[in-house]
């Protein structure tokens, strides 16, 4: 083959390798058997598929158009496979990539494919941190600088990228000479005559199997930010969860101790309501929960609201729409709103008032107000209120908590007028009826911030 055809087709090899491995790692089933340290015997099975049935294509191409050597990269495989899946699928893999080549009377094809992902898997064996394999560069030069600086305060022989890095070199050697004393038995890229040319046929076969680690790695890391993103929404929605309960249960004491001296019959009567509302809060961690169990808390919240201002001074009128009810929400979403129309908008009114609770779907969204007919704002109040901090904690947790969960999907706003009133609208995509939050839902979020 002449050199210049001989370049071509290593840059097309390149290439190949490249394709294959980017259209692998598409598919969900394949990250999910690759991105793994343990496997199943039928998990390996399903691995060795993946990765063999395109070589068998590739070379099957090679075997019936002479001319494109390029598709062939059974060799690259069978180390990637052995040092991605261990011995076993390497041999496996080495097998199936072989037979196409038997069939074409090179029988030399499957033994010596089964020699490299045995022996690459047998060199993963040896990692003793897997990140090496992943970290895996055709650029021995860095492999060698790594090498001597880790080498510098505790001096040791062992590195095992240079290991990987000599065993491609020494098994392509081997090929070499298969090709060279049994010419028929076995496929092989190979120029006697020019040394550069065979120098690049070597670091081919080395970038080639870089190229493809190099891939599954990015897939891998970007997998793993994804995850640590989801994990970091998690906890910071669980945090914000957990600052809603205190400041709920702070407040609901400094009404007890309000009542204990002048009625202490009301007192123990409030008590009872909150030793109902802790017992729901602490039967259950999980962080988002139907509608309907969002508005029985509620009740029981009120009841303790009542107690304290008279059934004449507070009351509470619902308009709830029942396919609402069993849409997920956030848990202990209502509880800053409801508190928010007691303190600001009715308990400085000395005739007290009404809130109104209303629940709607409508064009795909759910549809939540709390309104009062309280004192209302101003619009330098309304302005201070913008960012929610004015309304305290509570309103601003929940502003900060959709913003977590949900994003520009949702939306939280205030209308209120001085002297009439105070409506907050809370607009949510709707989740249907589950326990907890869908399985997916952080890392969805975790895509549509990016």
């Amino acid at each position: 083959m002449e050199s210049r055809l001989i370049l071509v087709n290593l840059l097309i090899k390149l290439g190949v390798a490249a394709a294959v491995s980017s259209s692998l790692v598409r598919s969900k089933e394949f990250k999910s058997l690759l991105f793994r340290e343990e496997r199943t015997f039928r998990q390996k099975v399903y691995l060795v598929l993946w990765f063999s049935l395109p070589i068998m294509i590739g070379v099957w191409i090679r075997i019936m158009q002479r001319s494109f050597s390029a598709s062939d990269i059974s060799f690259e495989t069978a180390l990637l496979l052995g040092v991605m899946a261990g011995r076993w699928a390497g041999s496996l893999g080495g097998v199936l990539m072989g037979i196409p080549a038997l069939l074409h009377g090179e029988w030399a094809a499957i033994p010596f494919d089964v020699l490299c992902g045995f022996l690459a898997g047998q060199l993963r064996t040896m990692a003793v941190d897997k990140e090496n394999i992943w970290s895996f560069s055709p650029f021995i030069d860095q492999s060698i600088f790594r090498l001597i600086r880790r080498n510098l305060p505790r001096p040791r022989l062992f590195d095992w990228q240079v290991m990987f890095f000599t065993a491609v070199v020494g098994l392509r050697l081997v090929q070499t000479e298969l090709a060279r004393y049994l010419p028929k038995s076995i496929f092989s890229i190979e120029s006697p005559d020019n040394y550069w040319v065979w120098g690049l046929i070597y670091a081919a076969s080395v970038a080639a199997v870089g190229i493809e680690i190099k891939i599954f790695n990015s897939v891998r890391i970007q997998i793993k930010l994804e995850e640590q993103e989801r994990l970091l929404l998690h906890a910071r929605m669980v945090a914000l969860q957990n600052q809603v309960n205190p400041h709920f249960l702070f407040n609901t004491l400094n009404s007890i101790s309000s009542l204990v001296r002048f009625d202490p019959d009301m007192a123990r009567e409030v008590i009872f309501k909150l030793a109902t509302i802790l017992r729901r809060l602490l039967s259950s961690s999980e962080a988002f929960a139907p509608l309907r169990e969002e508005f029985e808390f509620i009740d029981n919240y009120l009841d303790i609201e009542v107690v304290r201002f008279g059934r004449d001074k507070l009351r509470v009128v619902k308009e709830l729409d029942p396919a609402s009810l069993d849409v997920v929400v956030p848990s202990m979403l209502l509880q800053p709103l409801v508190e928010n129309s007691i303190k600001h908008g009715l308990a400085p009114k000395v005739e007290g008032g009404s809130i109104y609770l209303r629940s709607r779907v409508t064009d795909s969204k759910l549809i939540i107000e709390v309104e009062d007919d309280g004192v209302g704002m101003g619009g330098a109040q309304l302005e201070e209120s913008s960012s929610w901090m004015g309304m305290g904690i509570g309103m601003a947790n929940v502003s900060e908590r959709l913003q977590v969960l949900y994003g520009d999907t949702a939306r939280m706003t205030i209308d209120s007028h001085e002297g009439k009133g105070t409506l907050i609208r809370i607009r949510l995509p709707l989740v249907e009826a589950a326990s907890s939050v869908p399985e997916g839902f952080y890392a969805e979020r975790s895509s549509t911030r990016r």
